[in-house]
């Protein structure tokens, strides 16, 4: 080097030591970026500003719409043409599957990353899995001994029990416009899906029994992705093995026996395989709506998929489901729209509660159309797994 800068002279030096500069100053950037890459992968704030960027609640909601289109076909096919008519171990299935996707996801460090343990005490992930568990097998116990008109009638009041929970635990308060638009489409849904309300004593107190929970996983869902740095995939992956373990324990009580005696051939295996992929897009589409809106979001927009179907029945298919429930379904689209409107417009809701609040509540806690019950009892299984 003596000799070169001997040659080139004290302009040669000047321009080596520039060089030498200029590559240290490329050398820094190159790390910064590949810091923030890795922060932006691999850290659980990092995971989550990528979903909140790619994910927004028209994205999120658009995605969990279409694929419960679509898993109502691929259910109609497993429990119709192929026969599988266990509902808790199809549910089990589709869980099993979704696990299995996302371990492959984690061995190739796709997986976003959790925050720390201690940011989330294991009681309230613990609680979520069973939640989610126990409100699907609820619905299936509910549509077993229920009509479709009084299953119908008990979604319905799981809308004014998430707005009395979130108040009652964190203080979360819903403005009159958005209280009287959420009535008005119940009332719509009601007028244009319930058209029987035969019931027995048994069933009444399992759709009653059932509510609670279904508000409460959706309440759960949406506060720990939006007060934490969780994010839709890394919280799935923490609490499916939980609802694995209680829908194994469900299995036996709820379903009726033959499982083992099914016929897994390659074309039923293959079918049941597609269910459970839709599945956990279901359950990742669910949990991307819950976490970019809310959980009263989330039930308006179930409620926004039996109209629609139930419509589309009408359009399509020549379905007659009435005078009076084509108003119902009209009203509901109107309330619906303002219902939208409203969230567009601004938020009239109180702030959500701080993530130290949520996670002392929650360690002290420690859809579908008239036209058919098929339908109907093809969707349950999924819809209220998260």
């Amino acid at each position: 080097m003596g000799v070169l800068e001997s040659i080139l002279g004290k302009n040669g030096r000047k321009f080596i030591k520039r060089k030498d500069s200029d590559a240290g100053e490329h050398g820094r950037a190159l790390e910064e970026l590949r810091s923030s890459l890795y922060s932006e992968i691999h850290t659980s704030e990092g995971a989550k500003r990528q979903q909140q960027r790619f994910c927004g609640p028209v994205v999120a909601m658009t995605f969990n719409f279409t694929v419960a289109v679509g898993i109502i076909m691929a259910n109609k096919v497993v429990m119709g043409k192929v026969g599988f008519n266990y509902p808790v171990a199809l549910s089990l299935i589709h869980y099993a599957a979704a696990w299995f996707l996302m371990a492959i996801f984690r061995a190739i460090s796709l997986l976003p990353a959790s925050p720390p343990s201690k940011s989330t005490p294991f009681s309230s992930l613990f609680l979520l899995g069973a939640v989610m568990s126990l409100s699907t097998g609820l619905a299936n116990i509910s549509l077993k001994h229920n009509s479709v008109g009084f299953y119908q009638m008990a979604k319905i009041a799981v809308t004014p029990t998430i707005v009395l929970a979130e108040f009652m635990l964190f203080k979360k308060k819903v403005s009159l416009q958005k209280a009287i638009t959420l009535a008005v489409v119940s009332v719509g849904v009601a007028v244009a899906t319930v058209t029987d309300l035969e019931f027995n004593f048994f069933g009444a107190c399992v759709a009653l029994a059932w509510i609670v929970p279904s508000a409460v996983n959706k309440i759960l869902w949406s506060n720990l992705q939006q007060s934490g740095n969780w994010t839709a995939l890394a919280l799935m992956w923490k609490t499916t093995p939980i609802t694995i373990f209680f829908f194994m324990a469900l299995m036996p009580l709820l379903d009726p026996p033959g499982i083992l005696s099914f016929n897994w051939d390659f074309n039923n295996t293959t079918a049941i395989i597609v269910s459970a992929l839709f599945g956990f897009l279901l359950q990742w589409s669910g949990a991307l709506a819950l976490g970019a809106t809310s959980a009263t979001s989330h039930v308006v927009l179930g409620q926004f998929k039996t109209i629609v179907i139930m419509l589309g029945g009408y359009l399509l298919f020549s379905s007659d489901p009435g005078a009076t429930s084509l108003c119902g379904a009209i009203v509901a689209l109107c309330g619906m729209s303002v219902y939208t409107y409203l969230n567009l417009r601004g938020p009239n809701e109180s702030p959500p509660a701080s993530s130290k609040q949520l996670l002392s509540k929650q360690s002290s806690l420690s859809s579908k159309p008239k036209a058919s019950a098929d339908d109907e009892k093809l969707e349950t299984k999924n819809a209220d797994s998260v």
